[in-house]
């Protein structure tokens, strides 16, 4: 973790190191998994709070013959030096396309938040997304 927010309100301040390990597996059409990483504040501002979280993020993605992905996943945080979870669930639809030569992924989904710290995020949230891929050509 670097502290690289713009403005003091925006980011820790903190400087964190910490484990991340990933296991998934495809079978079929269907990508499930999970990741789980934990940040442990090592240097940084006084002024702001220490920085001790650890995240898992169990996901599910089935795609279509038609390169369509239907994601369910958390993104599950534990905040260690305030005892509290953040729990948002996220439904997502991407569709690769190709648009002349370049390949793009559009998306959008819906995200509730099962569990939140008092002033943290509540209820529903949205994400549009647009992604642009450059395949590593042989």
């Amino acid at each position: 973790m670097l502290p690289t927010a713009s403005k003091d309100a925006l980011g820790s301040e903190q400087w964190g190191v910490g484990p991340t390990a990933v296991a998934l597996k495809l079978q079929g059409p269907w990508i499930f998994g999970a990741s789980v990483k934990h940040i442990e504040a090592v240097a940084g501002s006084e002024d702001h709070a220490s920085v001790s979280t650890t995240t898992v993020q169990p996901f599910l993605t089935y795609i279509t013959k038609t390169k369509t992905s239907l994601s369910l996943t958390t993104e599950s945080t534990y905040d260690w030096e305030n005892e509290a979870w953040a729990v948002p669930i996220a439904f997502k639809v991407q569709q690769l396309l190709k648009v002349g030569p370049q390949i793009i992924q559009l998306g959008g989904g819906l995200r509730y938040w099962a569990d939140s710290a008092d002033g943290g995020p509540q209820h529903w949230g949205a994400r549009v997304q647009l992604i642009f891929l450059f395949p590593k050509q042989r």
